[in-house]
């Protein structure tokens, strides 16, 4: 695994570049630009974005630098500081009104020289691994944001701890995110193979005809349906190595010594425009800093000064990203015009150690701001928060601690109908988000919240889960642990301990689970998942009378789906607690539903359950559910349908009297778009609003 010193930069030398020391930054500048231009090419794959993003990135993290806590987190934070702008980035793409004007059409990257054509020749790939990187090209944005970090932790460039903070994400979530990205990257690697096979497949070429030959997820679910049952297109497609096989040891993409990286300039066209600051953006910037978690929140990969402001809560002076492309944009422009170069990776050195005024002047405001008792400005919410809570813990501010802590997981294979099926990767017609779905849910007004006693939520630490938590109106929460590090419960808000896997059977979590207060255990997650506790039925009994033992009301292991199934994996459990006269107290179930449509969705979510209990005739905690596709590539509703669906399946759920408690995934929103129902600081957004209100 890759260590923060294997690239020479050390925490002394971060801590220097604090202290504005030149030569550090420009030893910081060459350290960054290769990792930042690596990630975003793979995220992004166009020349002309790559090169802008990577030195506004640049530009940013070397101002926000002084307000890193701890310089030993300066790669973590790093990347998910790229992570994070590239999001920003793709949203304001969706939002940006395209122009037709000649000088633009002109300055258009052509579609086919991307970064995948530079990973071939710039790293020699060949044989499989040449079709691993054309294969990228079929994956959907959030697959290829993954993969652009999960082929850095491929190389050894990454730690998996690293790759889980700069997405927001716990280690075992993370691990179920890179386990669907591989799949859909092997249906593309199947889907280059069959393509470049000669002869064609001569169904796959009828099927190919109206093809663009552009290629996109869209088409890789219509021409892959064909792939995966084809016997002439299958044998092609035998023999594929793991990608993870393919990538170990590859160096990364190198930056050309003539890489463009264009220079901030003043409204006149001179280098040297005002770069941002920890409080607002320059003259010349689109936005503003973003502070993350606040330089007082204790540790974490996002600490500090996270940067970028999200444009939907208005970053900066009321300027968003796309101003300050378009204005960089005209500004390359007036360069042209005035027979000027463009920066070459050489000249970022000299800019980054005229930055190092910047970064003094940002550590006399940290000092300036910390003798001053008044409050700081308020800044907007980042995407990928430092996982601290009310009161931070060792496992909020040190990965490493954080990588070996029980963690959230949205179920990889979740129910959707009564019979609970495993379901398909083939495209269904249920509507498709729209670009509402992948931008962040604004703050919604916070209304006094219906404190119910069924209603709860699953969260983990970050800033504000105490505000959160009282806000809510949830009466329990739980971690997916048998305790609650960095995280001060309100009054009249109950935790109640999971023992997570095997290994918390034996290493005191039991002893901590019965040290809580509760009178209640939650058994094992998802254990019929590789990527999650991953035990058999036969394993977990085995394990079952530990957890018996602590006195403590029992819930059953609680499956990723197909609880209802005759010979599934809940139905061999319980089965076999019968048989050894085992105790199990209450059905614990997750499920996250693929039909955006509120009625169907609600009404499949109440069959499962009834099939659930009538099946074992027990108490159900539907401990884990929201709205989530997961067939072709994960994907989220729109705000307002998940509104929609809050409040109608809380209503169901309040009416089912065999179902004593249910907890919405999750409570913190650090994902844009996603089914997260409080930002950091404590704030609601629209479906979290909507969580609060429910519950009478």
């Amino acid at each position: 695994m890759s260590t923060f010193e294997d690239g020479g930069l050390t925490a002394a030398k971060v801590a220097a570049a604090q202290r504005g020391d030149g030569a550090a930054l420009d030893e910081l500048s060459a350290f960054c630009l290769p990792l930042v231009y690596n990630i975003v090419g793979r995220s992004l794959g166009r020349p002309g974005e790559v090169d802008d993003l990577s030195q506004e990135i640049l530009l940013r993290v070397v101002a926000g630098l002084p307000q890193l806590r701890d310089p030993s987190a300066f790669r973590s934070w790093l990347v998910a500081v790229t992570v994070r702008q590239v999001r920003w980035y793709r949203a304001a793409q969706v939002e940006e009104v395209p122009s037709a004007a000649l000088e633009e059409v002109a300055e258009q990257a052509d579609p086919q020289a991307d970064f995948v054509d530079l990973s071939i020749l710039r790293l020699g790939l060949t044989g499989q691994r040449r079709e691993v990187a054309l294969a990228t090209r079929w994956l959907d944005a959030a697959d290829q944001e993954l993969l652009a970090l999960w082929w850095l932790e491929a190389a050894g460039q990454l730690g998996r701890a690293e790759l889980a903070a700069a997405l927001g994400l716990s280690p075992a979530h993370t691990g179920v995110r890179v386990q669907r990205m591989k799949q859909q990257l092997d249906i593309a690697r199947s889907l280059v193979r069959a393509l470049e096979r000669r002869p064609v497949c001569p169904e796959l070429a009828a099927l190919a005809e109206s093809w663009d030959e552009v290629p996109s997820p869209l088409w890789r679910k219509r021409l892959a349906r064909h792939t995966r049952d084809c016997a002439q297109c299958t044998a092609g497609a035998r023999g594929l190595i793991p990608a993870e096989g393919l990538l170990a040891g590859l160096a990364l993409v190198p930056v050309p010594t003539a890489h463009p990286l264009p220079l901030p300039l003043t409204g006149s066209g001179e280098a040297g425009g005002t770069p941002p600051t920890e409080h607002g953006p320059g003259p010349d910037q689109g936005a503003g800093m973003d502070q993350g978690a606040g330089a007082d929140q204790g540790g974490g990969a996002d600490q500090g000064a996270g940067v970028g402001a999200n444009p939907a809560h208005g970053g900066g002076a009321g300027k968003g990203p796309s101003v300050g492309r378009r204005a960089a944009r005209h500004g390359r422009r007036a360069l042209r015009a005035g027979g000027r170069g463009r920066a070459t990776v050489k000249s970022v050195s000299l800019m980054v150690g005229a930055m190092a005024a910047v970064a003094a002047l940002g550590v006399l405001a940290a000092s300036l701001s910390a003798a001053d008792p008044r409050p700081a400005a308020v800044s907007a919410p980042a995407l990928a928060p430092a996982p601290t809570g009310d009161a931070p813990s060792a496992a909020a501010s040190d990965p490493a601690v954080a990588a070996a802590q029980p963690s959230p997981s949205p179920s990889a294979e979740p129910s959707a109908a009564a019979t609970s099926a495993r379901p398909t990767a083939t495209p269904s017609g249920k509507p498709a988000p729209s670009a509402a779905a992948t931008a962040a849910v604004a703050p919604a007004p916070a209304a006094q919240p219906v404190r119910g006693a069924k209603k709860g939520v699953s969260t983990w630490a970050f800033d504000g889960v105490g505000t959160a938590l009282t806000g809510s109106g949830a009466s329990w929460y739980y971690t997916w642990g048998p305790d609650h590090p960095g995280i001060a419960a309100p009054a009249g808000v109950d935790f109640v301990p999971m023992i997570w896997g095997s290994a918390a059977v034996g290493n005191g979590s039991l002893a901590k689970a019965t040290q809580q207060g509760s009178s209640t255990l939650l058994g094992f997650n998802e254990p019929d998942l590789a990527a999650q506790s991953n035990l058999t039925p036969q394993q977990a009994l085995d394990l079952w009378p530990k957890l018996m033992a602590t006195g403590l009301s029992l819930g059953s292991p609680a499956v990723a789906y197909g609880g209802a199934d005759p010979g599934g994996w809940l139905d061999q459990f319980m089965q076999g607690a019968r048989s050894r006269g085992y105790r199990v107290d209450f059905i614990a179930l997750h499920w996250y539903g693929s039909d955006f449509r509120t009625t169907e969705a609600v009404g499949q979510l109440q069959r499962y359950l009834q099939a659930v209990h009538d099946r074992y005739q027990l108490p159900v905690w539907l401990t884990e559910y929201a709205l989530i596709k997961f067939a072709g590539g994960t994907s989220f509703p729109t705000a307002d349908q998940q509104v929609a669906f809050v409040k109608a399946s809380t209503a169901m759920l309040q009416g089912l009297p065999y179902v004593q408690r249910y907890a919405w995934f999750a409570l913190p929103a650090t994902e844009p778009g996603a089914t997260g129902l409080f930002q950091p600081g404590g704030a609601p957004n629209a479906v979290g609003s909507a969580y609060a209100a429910a519950g009478r």
